[in-house]
C-alpha cells in the first residue's frame, strides 16, 4: 500500500541522517485492529490515536447489539465514516459527524442505512492510527487517520461526478438527534454542531471541516426533529457536496471537533492539521503509537502471541478519552464552558469496569495522564455534586454501579501520582460515598446492605452487587484517610467494607440477597441471573471481596472448604443452555467475558493451592483471547478486557487494585521489560516457559529466591528482575 511505502522511506531517511541512533522497534505493526470486531467484543477497526478524542471509524449502517460500535465484521455494508465511537460498551451512542464519498447516482436504502456501499474485507486494512477500505459499489478508496482531536480520511476517486455527504441527522441504536448545524463558511470549509441523546443525556459535538479541493456545488437538506413530548426540538442537517474528479485524484477531509463550540473546533483543527498532507499525520499517529507500546517490551518466537499482547495494550488505550480543547476548554456537567490550567481533562469512564485493572495499569504506563484523570474527576465533583460513576461527553449517564472513581483516586494517591490536593480528593469521596439519596447508599448505610425489597414500589435493582461494591470502595477511602492520618475516618469506613458481611447466609454458603426486614430471598439459587445481582449469578459475585479475603475465607470455614468452593466455580457446568449476553467466556461458573469474575482465578494463591491459578490462567490466555476478528470472549468495556491479558501475560495481577500487590499467576512471554516513568526497567524472566510449562517452580528477585505469593508497587517501581522458572507440572508452593 502506497502510506506504508512512504513511511517506510522516511524511517529509511531518518536512519540515513543519524547513523549513531539505532532503529526502533515497530511495536504498531502487531497491533490488529479487528480483534473484537466479531462477537461479543464490540471494537471498531477505525483510527485514532492513544487516548484520542477522535475515534474515526467505518459503520455498517445497521443497529443492533453487536453493530454497538458502529462495526460488524460478518457485515458488508458501509454507511459512513464517522468521528466518534465507544469501545467494547453496552451502549450504543456517539456516531457523529459522519461522512460519506460516493459517485453519482448513488445507492440508497431506507432509514437506518440511507446512503451505503457494499465492501469486502479482501479489500479492507487497518492498523494503528490507519483504516483502509474500498467502497466496492463506488470504486472509491477510503482512508482514514487520526490526531489527537482531528480526523483525517483520504478518498481516492475513480473518474466520476463525485460527492462527500455529511450526515448529522444520522443516529442509530440508544443515539437520538437532538439537533444539529451545518453551516458553508467558503468553498473548502464548512462548520457546524451535532447535540444527541442516547447514554449522555445532552451531547454536543462541533466540528470544522476544511476540503482539500474547492466543491463545485452543494445541498442541505433538513428535517424537523419532533418528539411527543416537546413537539419540535431541532433540525436535522443532511448536506451534500458536489466535486469532478479524475482518476486516481485524491481528497483530503480534515475534520475538528470539539465539546465546546464551533470556534473551538477551528482552533483544534488549525492547531493539529495545518496542511493537506495525510501521510504526515499518519506517521505522526504511528510515532504516537509506538511511544506508549514501547512502555513494555515483549521477547518470544510466538508472533500470535505478540500480536495479542499489543493489541491488547492498544485496546487499554483507546478510552478513556480527551475532553478539552488545544487551549484547555471543556464542556461541564454543569452545562458551563470551564478551562484548565495545563492538564488535560478527559471523559468517557466506564469505572465498573476499569478500575479493576486498566486505571492500575495506566499509573506504571500513564503516570501523567492518571494525575490529569483524577483531575478530571475531581472538578467533576466540583461541578456536579459528585465524583463520576461512567460520564460521557461532560454528562453522567448513571450506568453501572459502586462509586469507583474512588479506588482510581486512592490508588494514585498511595503511589504518589498526581498533583491533585489530597484534601479535597478525601472530601470528594467521602461526600459520593454518604449520599443518602442515591441508590440504596442511605439505607446501605443504616442497614449495613442494600435491601431488596419486597415491595415493588421500593425496589431497588442489584441490591446485592451494590452493597459488595460500596464495601469495597469503603476499604478504598479508609486506606486514604489512614495514610493521611485521620484515624476517625479510617475506622469508619473500614467498618463499612466489612459490610459484605450481612449478606453472607452460613446455611446456602453463598452471598444472598435481604429484604428490608433482613430476611434472606428464600428462592435464592447462586445459577440465576436475576435482578438482585448486577450482570453476574451468585456463583460469580460470591468472591468480590477483594478488600477482605482472610475474612471471606473465614466466612465459609477455613481454606479448605473455600478451595472445594473454588474448585466448583470452575467445573460446574451452567444447567442452561441459554446464558445471558454478558456470561461469556465460559469455565464453569467462571465467566471471563464479564469484569465481576476477573480477580478469581487468581485466589487459589490465598490456599496454597498456586498451579491451579496458573492453569487456568494460561487456559484463558492461550483460548479466549485469540488474533482474530472473534478473538475476545465479552465486551472489551473500554480497555478492562484488555488490561486483564496485560498483567496476566506479564504474570501478575491486581486482585485488590487498592493495596500495592499483585498476586503472582503464569506468564506468556520467556521476557518482558516495562519501562518505568523513573526511569528504571522492571524485568520479568521466565526463559523455559511455553504452552506446555505453565507450572511455576521457583520464584526470584534480583537472583535471590522468593517467598510472596504477590510482587509489591515498590518491587516493581526499584526496577527489580522477576524471574520465573518453569515446568510443565505443578511445582511446590514457593510462598509462606
Amino acid at each position: 500500500m502506497k502510506h506504508k511505502s512512504i513511511l517506510a522511506l522516511s524511517l529509511l531517511a531518518i536512519i540515513a541522517c543519524t547513523p549513531e541512533k539505532k532503529q526502533e522497534t515497530d511495536y504498531a505493526q502487531y497491533v490488529n485492529p479487528f480483534i473484537g470486531t466479531d462477537f461479543t467484543g464490540n471494537t471498531y477497526p477505525g483510527a485514532q490515536v492513544p487516548f484520542g478524542m477522535v475515534q474515526l471509524s467505518p459503520d455498517n449502517g445497521l443497529p443492533g447489539w453487536d453493530r454497538i460500535s458502529g462495526y460488524f465484521y460478518p457485515d458488508s455494508t458501509i454507511a459512513g465514516f464517522s468521528h466518534t465511537h465507544l469501545s467494547g460498551t453496552g451502549a450504543g451512542d456517539l456516531y457523529d459527524i459522519s461522512f460519506m464519498p460516493v459517485t453519482r447516482p448513488y445507492k440508497e436504502a431506507p432509514a437506518p442505512l440511507g446512503i451505503y456501499s457494499t465492501f469486502s474485507h479482501n479489500d479492507e486494512a487497518a492498523s494503528a492510527g490507519y483504516y483502509r477500505v474500498l467502497l466496492q459499489d463506488y470504486n472509491i478508496n477510503v482512508e482514514l487517520t487520526a490526531t489527537d482531536r482531528c480526523g483525517i480520511q483520504r478518498y481516492t476517486f475513480p473518474k466520476a461526478d463525485a460527492s462527500v455527504f455529511l450526515n448529522l441527522k444520522k443516529a442509530m441504536n440508544w443515539d437520538f438527534t437532538l439537533d444539529s448545524y451545518i453551516e458553508v463558511l467558503d468553498s473548502v470549509t464548512i462548520r457546524g454542531y451535532r447535540f444527541s441523546q442516547g447514554w449522555s443525556p445532552n451531547q454536543h459535538i462541533y466540528f470544522q471541516t476544511r476540503f482539500s479541493k474547492p466543491f463545485v456545488a452543494y445541498q442541505m437538506d433538513t428535517t424537523s426533529v419532533v418528539t411527543k413530548e416537546k413537539g419540535w426540538i431541532g433540525t436535522a442537517y443532511v448536506a451534500r457536496f458536489d466535486f469532478n474528479t479524475e482518476k486516481d485524484e485524491q481528497i483530503l477531509v480534515n475534520t475538528g471537533i470539539s465539546g465546546v463550540s464551533m470556534e473551538g473546533a477551528a482552533k483544534n483543527l488549525q492547531a493539529e492539521v495545518t496542511e493537506n498532507d495525510f501521510d504526515r499525520y499518519h506517521a505522526q499517529a504511528v510515532q504516537k503509537w509506538n511511544k506508549e507500546l514501547s512502555k513494555i517490551e515483549v521477547k518470544g518466537n510466538n508472533t500470535d502471541d505478540k500480536v495479542k499482547f499489543y493489541t491488547a495494550l492498544y485496546h487499554a488505550m483507546i478510552a478513556p478519552t480527551l475532553y478539552s480543547d488545544v487551549d484547555g476548554s471543556y464542556y461541564g456537567p454543569d452545562n458551563q464552558i470551564h478551562k484548565t490550567n495545563g492538564w488535560d481533562n478527559y471523559s468517557t469512564f466506564s469505572l465498573w469496569d476499569t478500575y479493576r485493572a486498566t486505571h492500575p495499569l495506566y499509573t506504571y504506563l500513564q503516570p501523567e495522564r492518571t494525575g490529569d484523570m483524577v483531575q478530571s474527576f475531581l472538578n467533576f465533583y466540583e461541578q456536579s455534586g459528585a465524583l463520576p460513576l461512567w460520564n460521557l461527553y461532560g454528562h453522567e449517564t448513571n450506568m453501572m454501579i459502586g462509586y469507583h472513581a474512588v479506588p482510581v483516586i486512592v490508588d494514585a494517591y498511595l503511589k504518589g501520582i498526581g498533583n491533585f490536593d489530597p484534601e479535597k480528593a478525601l472530601q470528594a469521596c467521602i461526600e459520593t460515598a454518604n449520599r443518602d439519596d442515591y441508590r440504596g447508599i442511605g439505607l446501605y448505610k443504616k442497614k449495613g446492605y442494600v435491601p431488596a425489597f419486597s415491595d415493588p414500589k421500593k425496589w431497588e435493582n442489584w441490591s446485592l452487587s451494590k452493597t459488595m461494591e460500596y464495601a469495597f470502595d469503603d476499604y478504598c477511602i479508609a486506606l486514604m484517610a489512614e495514610k493521611m492520618g485521620k484515624k476517625e475516618i479510617a475506622d469508619e469506613f473500614f467498618k463499612r467494607s466489612l459490610n459484605y458481611k450481612n449478606l453472607y447466609n452460613p446455611v446456602t454458603s453463598f452471598m444472598q440477597p435481604r429484604d428490608e426486614n433482613g430476611h434472606f430471598n428464600p428462592s435464592f439459587s447462586p445459577d440465576d441471573y436475576t435482578e438482585d445481582i448486577c450482570e453476574s449469578n451468585g456463583w460469580q459475585y460470591f468472591w468480590y471481596v477483594p478488600q477482605d479475603l482472610d475474612g471471606l475465607i473465614g466466612l465459609v470455614g477455613g481454606k479448605e472448604r473455600f478451595t472445594q468452593k473454588l474448585d466448583s466455580m470452575f467445573t460446574y457446568a451452567p444447567t442452561s443452555e441459554e446464558l445471558p449476553i454478558f456470561s461469556t467466556g465460559m469455565i464453569g461458573q467462571y465467566a471471563h467475558g464479564n469484569e465481576p469474575s476477573h480477580h478469581v482465578i487468581y485466589l487459589y494463591n490465598k490456599v496454597d493451592q498456586p498451579w491451579k491459578t496458573q492453569k487456568y490462567v494460561a487456559q484463558v490466555l492461550h483460548d479466549l483471547y485469540l488474533n482474530a476478528p472473534d478473538g475476545i470472549c465479552g465486551n472489551e468495556d473500554c480497555g478492562q478486557m484488555s488490561a486483564w491479558f496485560v498483567f496476566s501475560a506479564m504474570g501478575f495481577y491486581p486482585v485488590n487494585p487498592a493495596n500495592q500487590q499483585y498476586e503472582i499467576g503464569t506468564p506468556l512471554f520467556p521476557e518482558v521489560k516495562m519501562n518505568l516513568a523513573n526511569g528504571k526497567t522492571f524485568t520479568i524472566s521466565a526463559p523455559a516457559v511455553s504452552s506446555e510449562n505453565i507450572y511455576i517452580q521457583s520464584v526470584k528477585v534480583n537472583g535471590k529466591l522468593y517467598d510472596k505469593s504477590y510482587i509489591t508497587h515498590d518491587l516493581i517501581m526499584s526496577g527489580a528482575t522477576l524471574e520465573f522458572e518453569m515446568g510443565n507440572k505443578p511445582g511446590p508452593v514457593w510462598y509462606k
